[in-house]
């Protein structure tokens, strides 16, 4: 039979505003017991956990350093708690102090606990806690700060906001931005609806870049998320999915905007369907320099007409005509008088971007081919 036990953890609770804290010690073998790491992932296209992967060098380190002489860790972990874990206050504020008070946290744990069943998450010092739980040492003692979350969204804000200032991988705040609620740095607002379109397109079974789009719980895919997100965010904010957006909110018509990236890119996968499945190493077509470039072709080709007219604008016609000036896979792009680059010496810089959506818009109105309505 599971046994159950309510473990009471000596804790100061300080008052932020409406919110409330809780600074503690606990024994870093103890804790996950009760606390589990919450790694990102997705199941049938929805966002479940908001941790980066264990650096498994880093935890080793921390590990060696752990069973050595004299080891210290000040830095405190930070653990969210669900609504299981209360706080019992013995009535003593220290020093008199009003806005804290000593007491003690509630915590059950269960022996046959599974990680999602724990009532606390680690949101920052995942590769203390486990170097901790790994190291051949007997215990040791942590200073660890935890607060009471609403919910798994409010879990995502506060890890966010806590690694803000951390070299924080990208590609996971990508993922995590459209799941995540509360305040968020102006930044990471900019990129959050660029973000959920990112998502999407990588998840909708119709989408050309459908499992194609490099994410941490999509390793498999192979066109790097910063180069669709810069795509889609220029395209934003500057392009032809401005016509769908709310620039007072921020937001828009997000099934709109849906629609015109899969009508545009699905005819460029049917332009040019070989280089659409390669790596950047063996096509520009995927790299971040055709990405963008071709995204800027989208918005001077369809600024101002609607996701459902966009098939009647022939893009297929209009694509195959660059095909004569296009090198995606081999031979050589004649980018300007002069100006003469092998198939692989373009690169995701800005100057090479605009040098090849030039390239592109000129070829367009060489050819006759028409722009979108403004």
């Amino acid at each position: 039979m599971p046994r159950h036990r309510l473990l009471r953890l000596p804790a100061l609770e300080i008052r932020q505003g409406d919110r409330r804290i809780y600074a503690f010690g606990v024994d870093g073998k103890q804790l996950h017991d009760f606390a589990a790491v919450s790694r990102v992932h997705r199941d049938d296209g929805e966002l479940g956990g908001y941790q980066r992967p264990e650096v498994l060098s880093h935890v080793k380190a921390i590990r060696r350093y752990l069973e050595s002489d004299g080891a210290i860790l000040p830095n405190a972990i930070v653990v969210a708690f669900d609504d299981r874990v209360t706080f019992e206050p013995t009535g003593r504020h220290p020093h008199g102090s009003p806005e804290a008070r000593h007491g003690y946290l509630k915590v059950p744990i269960r022996s046959d606990m599974e990680d999602p069943d724990k009532p606390a998450w680690v949101v920052d010092g995942q590769q203390r806690s486990a170097a901790i739980r790994d190291a051949d040492i007997e215990g040791f003692h942590v200073a660890a700060v935890g607060f009471i979350a609403q919910n798994e969204e409010e879990q995502r804000s506060q890890f966010i906001l806590v690694n803000s200032t951390k070299p924080l991988p990208k590609g996971l705040i990508h993922e995590l931005l459209p799941d995540t609620q509360g305040q968020l740095p102006p930044a990471y607002l900019r990129r959050k609806l660029p973000a959920y379109l990112m998502i999407r397109l990588n998840s909708d079974v119709d989408s050309p870049f459908h499992r194609l789009i490099d994410t941490p719980t999509m390793a498999t895919g192979y066109i790097k998320d910063n180069s669709v997100l810069k795509m889609i965010e220029n395209s934003l904010y500057e392009g032809a999915l401005y016509q769908y957006r709310d620039s007072a909110t921020g937001t828009g018509d997000d099934e709109q905007m849906l629609l015109h990236l899969k009508e545009f890119w699905r005819a460029v996968q049917d332009q040019w369907p070989i280089e659409w499945t390669l790596p950047p190493r063996k096509s520009r077509l995927t790299h971040g320099v055709g990405i963008q470039s071709l995204g800027y072709v989208m918005d001077a080709v369809t600024d101002g007409v609607p996701a459902a007219e966009i098939p009647g604008l022939e893009l297929r016609g209009m694509l195959s005509g660059l095909s004569e000036v296009t090198a995606w896979m081999d031979g050589s792009w004649q980018l300007s008088p002069g100006e003469e680059r092998r198939w692989n010496g373009l690169q995701n810089t800005p100057q090479d971007v605009r040098l090849l959506t030039n390239l592109l818009l000129r070829s367009i109105r060489t050819s006759g081919g028409s722009y979108g309505t403004k």
